[in-house]
């Protein structure tokens, strides 16, 4: 009966050696990177990683003063949708003063910079903030893995086919076993890199004309201090309060006892004080014996 080897290191490492990474950086506005990355593997040269090529996630938050928070919020939707985007998530507040709506827009990375500039004539723009963080290498790298990763499942799998024994079948199937569910996290964590640098995200928060604008609500000066120093006084009383108003259930009990205490030793001292002063109960000492007089 012939044995089938079980997969050890020097198995696994003909199944790395054997595979060439290939696939490109995620993402619909790099697909163009693939056959560059496919070529960096099988030895043709370093991978293309010119700034049209990289795997760039765009990230922006915008904070805008509109005379309409319900109506702005409405705009900005279709501002989104209509580049081919959708809403992430919507949270709004309603009132005449307070009005607020925080929308998380997706929108496709080609268009990200276009719908910021759009999203801006809302209103009054206060606020705008754009953070970008390159994931090429970390894509790259990605797809060989994923490469290498397929490449020992599937020779795992024809090892398997060709198990003659129950020993060898378990094994086998446990290390196969393993072998696809690493593949499939490395592929996990390739459609979410391809998600994020395909998709920007847009935080915009929408506020009423008379919200004023953040570094106004945490100014400088002395009536920003005058302000601080207020608050800071209240909550220092506040403290003290309940401070005392939890010590307080137990101060009148022990003020009750060392009222006792305080009695009962004045108590013990006054037969002292009247032994000393010659009261009742004093204890005399016999008089002097006089000295016998000489006879002359």
């Amino acid at each position: 009966m012939q044995r089938i080897p079980r997969l050890g290191g020097s198995e696994s490492a003909r199944d790395s050696s054997a595979v060439a990474p290939a696939g490109g950086p995620a993402g619909g506005n790099n697909a163009d990177a693939g056959g560059a990355d496919a070529k960096a593997g099988a030895g043709g040269g370093s991978p293309d990683l010119r700034v049209d090529r990289r795997s760039i996630i765009y990230t922006g938050t915008m904070r805008v003063a509109v005379d309409d928070v319900e109506a702005a919020a409405r705009a900005a939707v279709t501002t989104v949708t209509g580049a081919g985007g959708f809403v992430g998530g919507d949270e709004r507040r309603s009132g005449d003063a307070d009005a607020r709506a925080e929308l998380t827009l997706r929108v496709p990375a080609d268009r990200f910079a276009g719908v910021l500039e759009d999203l801006a004539k809302l209103g009054r723009q206060q606020q705008r903030s754009v953070r970008t963080d390159d994931v090429t290498e970390e894509t790259v790298d990605l797809d060989a893995r994923i490469a290498t990763q397929r490449a020992r499942v599937e020779s795992g799998r024809k090892l398997l086919a060709r198990a003659t024994s129950i020993g060898d079948l378990v094994t086998l199937e446990g290390e196969v076993a393993r072998r696809e569910a690493d593949l499939a996290s490395l592929e996990a964590k390739k459609r979410r890199l391809a998600d994020l640098t395909a998709l920007s995200t847009i935080t915009l928060t929408l506020v009423g004309p008379d919200a004023g604008d953040d570094e106004e609500e945490t100014g400088t000066g002395f009536l920003a201090g005058l302000e601080g120093g207020w608050k800071a006084l209240v909550a220092s009383v506040n403290v003290l309060l309940t401070v005392l108003g939890a010590v307080l259930p137990f101060a009148v009990p022990l003020a009750v006892v060392v009222a006792l205490l305080l009695r009962l030793r004045r108590r013990g001292r006054v037969p002292v004080a009247q032994a000393a002063a010659g009261g009742p109960g004093a204890v005399s000492e016999p008089p002097p014996v006089p000295a016998a007089r000489s006879a002359p």
